[in-house]
């Protein structure tokens, strides 16, 4: 059915006349990579994973002093790996902008999502943040459906946005419980200089899909000299849903640092440590993260990266879990390592 989808836009676009077609922008990610990865205990393997590999098409018009503003964006599995299918919705949303901000309704990252930018030195990559922020049924760094978002004008690098997801599949259909679905999203961020942060708050109602929770995140990047920047970041996440002991085990703390070192004109050496640890006894994971990125040009970069999770007894956390096909589980109070060879090309 996508592969249908998929072809009806691309011939209606091209069957659109030139003058239809001068706001439309079609554009994409292939990012594949090689890697081996060993979770400690019975998995030590070679995979080859795509990773968020993506095909968008943008078109915007403007009509008076608004723009119109439409995107239609799916992730191709490249690899085909553990999965049949190669065609998902991403960030997928109509809108207008004008002097008031903007205001956008479909599918897209929350704004909390978008909020750990400034800290993300290895995103959709072996490494990712997400494998210690984004746990279990505790998680939030997600794309939202049946989102309204509003954000404001920027003001001298200030711009806060707000979203509301209404979730039409709530666990409980109780006419009386339905208005306990919804998730509420918000972020301020500020750019200026060698300066750039975020910080954000999100809240889940107890009837959604995983449950009652919330979470503040604040992530920041400070360029020291044109070569070099340092990156700082901590989230504090409540899980109110399910048992006491599912609780303990999801409510947790995240924080660490990291650095990026422009060694080169086109070279970059980066590392990170993340540590999180739950409430419950025995659930620190600290994950160590070191690569190097050279690009070839603006849209085409190559890269390495070696990620390790050291893990206490009551966890199994890996650096490989998110934004990729090739996710072997981890195993319990294991150290959990991952070398990557990637390939990552922007059309």
């Amino acid at each position: 059915m996508n592969k249908k989808l998929l072809a009806i836009v691309v011939g209606a676009a091209a069957a659109m006349p030139m003058a239809t077609m001068a706001n439309v922008t079609v554009y994409g990610r292939a990012h594949v990579s090689v890697d081996f990865l060993d979770n400690g205990a019975q998995y030590s393997e070679t995979n080859i994973s795509s990773n968020s590999s993506r095909l968008g098409f943008k078109a915007d018009k403007e009509v008076g002093d608004l723009t119109a503003f439409v995107q239609i964006e799916q992730e191709i599995n490249i690899s085909n790996s553990g999965t049949t299918d190669t065609l998902t919705t991403r960030d997928t949303f109509v809108g207008l902008r004008g002097g008031f901000g903007s205001l956008s309704v479909g599918r897209f990252d929350s704004p909390f999502k978008v909020a750990r930018g400034p800290a993300n030195l290895f995103g959709d990559q072996v490494g990712d943040m997400r494998n210690l922020t984004r746990v279990g049924n505790a998680r939030f760094d997600e794309r939202t459906e049946n989102t309204v978002q509003y954000s404001t004008p920027n003001f001298n690098g200030l711009v806060g946005a707000i979203a509301y997801s209404h979730h039409e599949g709530s666990v409980n259909l109780d006419t009386e419980e339905r208005d306990k679905d919804s998730t509420i999203s918000t972020s301020v961020t500020y750019v200026a200089g060698p300066f750039d942060g975020a910080l954000a708050y999100e809240r889940a109602d107890e009837n959604t899909v995983r449950g009652e929770r919330d979470a503040w995140r604040l992530a920041a990047g400070y360029k020291i000299t044109p070569a070099v920047r340092l990156v700082g970041f901590y989230q504090k996440a409540n899980y109110d849903g399910g048992t006491p002991a599912q609780q303990d085990l999801l409510s947790s703390d995240v924080y660490g640092l990291g650095a990026d070192f422009k060694v080169a004109p086109n070279t970059y050496i980066r590392g990170m440590w993340l540590n999180r640890e739950a409430d419950a006894d025995d659930t620190e994971s600290n994950m160590y993260v070191v690569g190097i990125e050279h690009r070839l040009d603006s849209a085409l970069r190559l890269y390495a990266n070696y990620a390790m999770v050291n893990n206490d007894d009551a966890v199994a956390l890996t650096p490989w879990s998110q934004a990729r096909t090739a996710t072997p589980s981890g195993a319990l109070g294991e150290r959990s390592r991952g070398l990557s060879a990637g390939l990552r090309y922007d059309f």
